[in-house]
């Protein structure tokens, strides 16, 4: 169970919620806030006090009164008329993340809703009934409106949700959980949709499964570095102290950890005096990923814990503002594609390396009859393509801005753009690394499986279990996605193979 107080969540709670399904709980005092902070609206609303968002109409009809007999509808139009995204659903991890998030933001008693839109929104998530929101059609300021209103949608018993592995009408889920829908009041329906939730719950899923395969790309490169007989002086501990990055400092010693008892590894000046880029300087690129990484979970754990919607109710005065805009977001999401592609590029580099004769000492493409069969050839072609595409994927949605609301909303962060591109890029280089991985697991074959450190033997007898050895050309795509599922897998898991046994976790 996590308990919810608007100011605490975590990324290791949120692993908790979307990967092992925990129950979540409002704390007492958070929803002592809620109640008293929808006091405050109730006296607008019953003064007829002129207050964006709880007596106004929207965006450009911010100076259109709305009369008190009329709150509620404008509250129930809001929703109908935003909710307009189209194209593919999220991923029900993302739905699940937008309803713990937005429940979380309204905890922190400055959204002006009833504690009963709270408690609904606590119902979906721990009777798992995840609204089905298509992921475009969000500029990422005013907030993620029409992705929001989609979620909001289902507190009325319309639209669609996910509910025991399938998309279903609203209203058999909530028939079937016993949970009765609710129709909004004052400055509920803005305080639902007016956020940056599905840019972050997005950004959410993309770290935590980046962060997995951060780890897992170190696995890989290590039997890598065994297969081309890579020179262990370079994870030296002085060496990477000399430069003094933290993240650098931390991989190089995880190899060190990794290849501690190798017999595959060789010494500075044994067969060569230095190594490639792609071998040498692995804690430095990497390291560099890992910084991004450590930027971007500080963004989102920031985020996550964020007033964001407009307008904000406090002890003495409601403000208009613009804490709906994404703009942090869609700077964290798109440094987060560069993190993550640069690690499928020295992946795919390393791929080459070990099925280019002209590079290695390896059978060529680690055919097991080169000439007549193709061996690994067209896998880097396959990763090649991957590599490339990740790079357009790359170009950072945050520089682009389309005014909206009749140019009202004149400045606009497209983050959800870029947390979408995110997790594309994230799924490329899964696939890049599962390439990565499938080469490595022949070519150390070749080099001698008995001279293998303990840690990198075992993930080899583990992987072999998903992908036989190559002693025959074959559909190599089934494989490719096999690994792919398995290390995708992993990143489902609270304690993998990985952090247990080498990270401790």
């Amino acid at each position: 169970m996590v308990t919810l107080t608007g100011s605490t969540l975590t990324i290791e709670q949120m692993k908790e919620i979307l990967l092992n399904n925990s129950y979540v709980k409002a704390s007492e005092e958070s929803m002592e806030r809620v109640k008293a902070c929808r006091e405050k609206v109730e006296k607008i609303v019953d003064e007829e006090q002129v207050v964006y968002g709880i007596t106004t109409g929207f965006g450009k009809f911010s100076d259109v009164f709305i009369s008190k007999e009329n709150v509620s509808k404008l509250q129930h139009n809001l929703i109908v008329s935003h909710a307009c995204g189209v194209g593919e659903l999220f991923p029900e991890k993302v739905s699940r993340a937008m309803l713990v998030l937005r429940t979380n933001t309204m905890l922190k008693g400055f959204s002006g809703v009833r504690p009963i839109v709270v408690e609904k929104l606590i119902s979906l998530v721990n009777a798992q009934i995840h609204p089905a929101i298509p992921q475009q059609g969000s500029l990422g300021a005013s907030g993620d409106l029409a992705p929001l209103s989609h979620l909001a949608l289902v507190l009325l018993g319309e639209g669609e949700v996910f509910y025991k592995g399938e998309v279903v009408k609203t209203e058999e889920a909530l028939a079937k959980e016993g949970i009765s829908p609710i129709s909004l009041e004052a400055k509920e329906g803005l305080a639902l949709i007016n956020g940056t939730q599905a840019m972050t719950a997005m950004g959410v899923l993309a770290y935590i499964e980046g962060e997995e395969l951060a780890y897992q790309s170190e696995l890989i490169s290590s039997i890598t570095f065994e297969s081309l007989q890579g020179i262990i002086d370079v994870f030296d501990e002085r060496l990477h102290t000399a430069r003094g990055f933290k993240e650098q400092i931390d991989v190089a010693e995880r190899y060190r950890n990794i290849l501690s008892d190798s017999k595959l590894i060789t010494k500075q000046g044994e067969i060569r005096v230095q190594d490639a880029y792609t071998l040498r300087c692995i804690p430095q690129v990497h390291g560099a990923s890992w910084q991004v990484l450590t930027y971007v979970k500080e963004k989102l754990e920031i985020e996550m814990n964020a007033a964001t919607d407009n307008p904000l109710i406090f002890d003495d005065a409601v403000i208009s503002g613009g804490n709906f805009h994404g703009q942090p977001i869609a700077f964290a999401m798109d440094f987060f594609k560069l993190g993550v592609a640069e690690l499928a590029n020295i992946s795919e580099r390393r791929i080459e390396r070990l099925v280019n004769p002209q590079l290695n000492d390896l059978p060529p493409f680690l055919s097991p009859e080169p000439g007549l069969q193709s061996g690994a050839m067209i896998m880097q072609y396959a990763a090649a393509s991957l590599v490339s595409e990740n790079k357009t994927l790359a170009h950072p949605a945050s520089v682009d801005s389309i005014p909206s609301s009749a140019n009202q909303e004149d400045h606009v962060s497209m983050g959800t753009i870029g947390a979408r591109h995110a997790y594309q890029i994230l799924q490329n280089s899964r696939r890049v690394l599962a390439i990565e991985l499938i080469c490595a697991l022949q070519a150390v074959e070749y080099r001698g499986v008995e001279g293998m450190g303990s840690i990198t033997r075992k993930f080899y007898e583990d992987a072999r279990n998903i992908v036989p050895s190559i002693k025959q050309d074959r559909i190599f795509s089934t494989d490719i996605e096999r690994v792919t599922s398995y290390l995708k897998g992993l990143s489902n898991t609270k304690n993998t193979f990985h952090q247990k046994t080498i990270y401790g976790g």
